[in-house]
C-alpha cells in the first residue's frame, strides 16, 4: 500500500509584494553612495565612467528595439539629443530657483531629477510620434524614419536660438555624478531584464522570430513594437539628459548619425538580444579610444597618432565589426546572458524542495 504524499506548503517570501519591486533599488543605493565617495577625488575617472554609463544606457535601451523586437533603428542619437536639450534648457531656467524648505544641494538634485524626467518624457513622446506610423509597416521603414528624425533634430537645434544654434548650449548646471549615472544604468538594465522575463518580452521575441506568425496567434504586433520603441526612446532621452549635466557644453556635433551608428555597433557587437552583451560592448568600445591613446603615447607617437585617435576610431570599430561578423556572426553573447554561459559547477538557484 502506497503512503499518500504529504503536501508541502509553499515557501512565502519575507518581503511584502509591494516592496519586492523596490528591493533591488534599495540595495543599490548604498553601493552607489560608496562608489560616489571613491570617485570624488578622481575627476577624469569620474568623467570617463560617466561616459561609459551613458553609453551603456543607450546600448541597452536600443537593444530592446533592435535586439528583442527585431526592428532596426539608426536614429538613437536623435532621441538622446531631445533629452539633452530639453533637460538642459529646463535646468538653465531653474538654475537660480531653490526650494526654501530644503538645503541648496538637495534642492539642486531635486530639480536635476525633474529635468531628467522631463527630458526622458520628451524623448518618449517623440518616440511615440515617430514609431506609431512607421511601426505599422514591415521592413526597413523604421530605419529610414529614424534616420530622418535624427537629421531633423540636428538641423532644428542648429537653427534655434534657444538651443544655442551651432555653437551649442553652455552654462548647464553640472549636477550629475557617476552615482546618478549608474543609478540610471541600474534602472535601465533592471527594466530590460524585467521585460525579457515577462509576457510582454515573450511577445517581443515572437515578433522578432516571425511577425506574421505572432500576429496570427493574436499578438498585437504594432502595439508591442510601439511600446518597446517608446521605452527605448525614454531611456535614450535620460542618457542625453545625464550627458548634458556633466559635460561643459553640448552641441549638435555630439548627436550626429555617427553617434547613432556607434550605438548600433555596440548592440551588434554584444549580440542582438543580449543585455549583458550590450553592457560589455558599450564598456569596451567606450574605453577603447583612451586605451589606444595611452598606447600611442607610450610608443612615443604623442604628436601624431595619439592626437588622431578620434579620426581612426571609427575605422577601428568597422574592422572589429567585420572581424566579428566573420568569426562570430551572432555577436559576443548571441541572445544569451552571462549567467547562461557560466560553468555548470557554479551553484544555481534552487527552484523547489528535494
Amino acid at each position: 500500500m502506497e503512503t499518500p504524499a504529504i503536501p508541502v506548503p509553499e515557501a512565502r517570501s519575507a518581503v511584502p509584494a509591494s516592496l519586492r519591486g523596490l528591493l533591488p533599488v534599495l540595495l543599490a543605493l548604498p553601493v552607489l553612495a560608496l562608489f560616489q565617495w571613491l570617485m570624488s577625488d578622481a575627476p577624469f575617472a569620474s568623467y570617463l565612467l560617466s561616459v561609459v554609463g551613458v553609453n551603456i544606457i543607450l546600448a541597452v535601451s536600443l537593444n530592446i528595439v533592435n535586439g528583442m523586437t527585431g526592428q532596426f533603428s539608426i536614429g538613437h542619437a536623435g532621441f538622446m539629443a531631445v533629452g539633452a536639450y530639453i533637460s538642459g534648457v529646463l535646468s538653465l531656467n531653474l538654475k537660480d530657483v531653490a526650494l526654501s524648505f530644503l538645503p541648496v544641494a538637495v534642492s539642486d538634485q531635486v530639480f536635476f531629477v525633474v529635468s531628467l524626467l522631463v527630458g526622458g518624457l520628451a524623448a518618449a513622446l517623440c518616440g511615440f510620434l515617430v514609431g506609431l506610423p512607421s511601426l505599422r509597416l514591415r521592413g526597413d521603414y523604421l530605419a529610414i524614419v529614424t534616420l530622418g528624425f535624427g537629421e531633423i533634430i540636428r538641423v532644428v537645434v542648429q537653427n534655434t536660438d534657444a538651443f544655442g544654434r551651432a555653437l551649442g548650449l553652455s552654462g548647464i548646471p553640472q549636477t550629475s555624478s557617476p552615482a546618478m549615472v549608474y543609478f540610471w544604468v541600474f534602472l535601465t538594465v533592471l527594466v530590460a531584464r524585467r521585460i525579457t522575463g515577462s509576457s510582454h518580452g515573450r511577445s517581443l521575441w515572437a515578433i522578432r522570430e516571425d511577425e506574421v506568425a505572432a500576429e496570427a496567434m493574436g499578438v498585437d504586433t504594432t502595439g508591442y513594437k510601439v511600446r518597446a520603441f517608446v521605452i527605448s526612446s525614454f531611456f535614450a532621452g535620460i542618457a542625453g539628459a545625464l550627458f548634458a549635466h556633466f559635460v561643459p557644453i553640448i552641441n549638435p556635433g555630439s548627436f550626429t548619425f555617427v553617434k547613432s551608428m556607434e550605438i548600433v555597433v555596440m548592440v551588434v557587437l554584444g549580440g542582438l538580444g543580449s543585455t549583458t552583451g550590450a553592457i560589455v560592448a558599450a564598456t569596451f568600445l567606450t574605453l577603447l579610444p583612451e586605451g589606444m591613446r595611452s598606447l600611442f603615447t607610450l610608443l612615443g607617437a604623442e604628436g601624431s597618432l595619439a592626437q588622431k585617435v578620434d579620426q581612426i576610431r571609427m575605422p577601428v570599430y568597422g574592422l572589429l565589426l567585420v572581424a566579428l561578423m566573420l568569426a562570430r556572426p551572432q555577436g559576443l553573447f548571441g541572445t544569451k546572458e552571462i549567467w547562461d554561459v557560466l560553468p555548470r559547477w557554479i551553484p544555481r538557484k534552487r527552484r523547489g524542495l528535494a
